[in-house]
């Protein structure tokens, strides 16, 4: 730790997992807070890819930019600096890793740790610190909250579930209104498909697209309830019969009675988590099985679903130029 008379230490900044709409903006604040205090904080390197940026010693300088291109990231998409999916395995398995990043951070005397992602990020974040602690390091290391889901622990509102809310409900209000037009010839169901494996907060998020009764969605369906096919298709039928079509949210975490996720595919994800294969064809075949009604199904596509606030001024060059080079960068492990 810092004291009155130690010299300023640095600062590690890092992004992790899927990007959000209002991600730099989280990097904006670290690096804007970090300038004030320059008689405890020095420089502030960010992490080219996420934490790969940290082992592989692939690190930008942020202190070389401008106050202009620091602002400017509030209005950036995607993750300016890199993302990634690479989640460290436990410091009994792989030992050396970690201490990989303590090396690094001793050789930039970085020591303030900042990683801006989801759970398991959080998780990083504790082992880095068990493991500098029992090296004689010291090291803060604070957890960044990011996720769209709305599922962090000890935590109110996570930054990137606003957009989200905002833009499933959206989709969910212009989608019905679709349906309801065209549900005396046509399409009578139509079902979207919401992030969310645990948590249905965006899920509960596609409810404000109804003004009043009768408005889409007629029907929501969380992973925190278990699924049972037969009130769901009772309730799909009487919406049809009662206001002649029905529009349903879906979690992609919907889980059955055997505690299973019903889009399960068998594979799993970089973080050791079910992979999930798309519950909203699932769902919507079993319309057309039982109920025999012709439905429409949709994803949220990551091009829209993750898609920036629209800027109150340009960007700058410099800062689209960090947002445009990370998909031009070599893939690294």
């Amino acid at each position: 730790m810092t004291g009155k008379n130690m010299p300023a230490r640095n600062a590690f900044y890092a992004q992790s997992g899927g990007v959000t709409a209002v991600i730099n903006v989280s990097a904006q604040a670290v690096i804007e807070t970090a300038r004030k205090y320059p008689k405890k904080i020095g420089k502030v390197y960010a992490g080219r890819n996420g934490i790969i940026g940290a082992l592989t010693e692939d690190l930008i300088d942020t202190s070389k930019e401008p106050l202009e291109n620091i602002r400017a990231l509030g209005h950036t998409p995607a993750g300016a600096f890199g993302s990634c999916r690479y989640k460290l395995k436990s410091l009994e398995q792989n030992r050396r890793e970690y201490e990989r990043l303590i090396e690094v951070f001793r050789a930039h005397d970085i020591g303030y740790f900042f990683y801006n992602g989801g759970g398991d990020s959080a998780d990083t974040c504790l082992k880095i610190t068990q493991l500098s602690e029992s090296m004689g390091y010291p090291l803060i290391a604070v957890h960044v909250p990011k996720t769209v889901d709305n599922d962090l622990p000890i935590t109110d509102c996570s930054p990137g579930f606003g957009s989200v809310a905002k833009y499933v409900a959206v989709s969910m209000r212009e989608a019905g209104l679709d349906v309801a037009s065209m549900a005396k010839t046509s399409t009578k169901v139509f079902v979207l498909e919401v992030m969310g494996r645990h948590a249905g907060w965006i899920t509960a998020a596609c409810g404000l697209a109804a003004a009043r009764t009768g408005d889409a969605p007629q029907v929501l369906l969380f992973p925190e309830i278990t699924f049972n096919p037969q009130q769901f298709l009772a309730k799909v039928d009487e919406s049809v019969r009662k206001f002649g079509y029905c529009a349903v949210g879906v979690s992609e975490g919907l889980q059955n009675a055997d505690g299973k996720f019903v889009a399960e595919s068998g594979l799993v994800d970089a973080f050791g988590h079910a992979q999930l294969g798309g519950v909203a064809p699932v769902i919507a075949n079993l319309v057309k099985q039982e109920l025999k009604l012709k439905y429409h199904w949709a994803v949220p596509i990551i091009c829209n679903a993750r898609r920036a606030i629209s800027p109150q001024r340009p960007t700058s060059s410099r800062a689209m130029r960090w947002a445009r080079r990370r998909s031009n960068l070599p893939s690294r492990a």
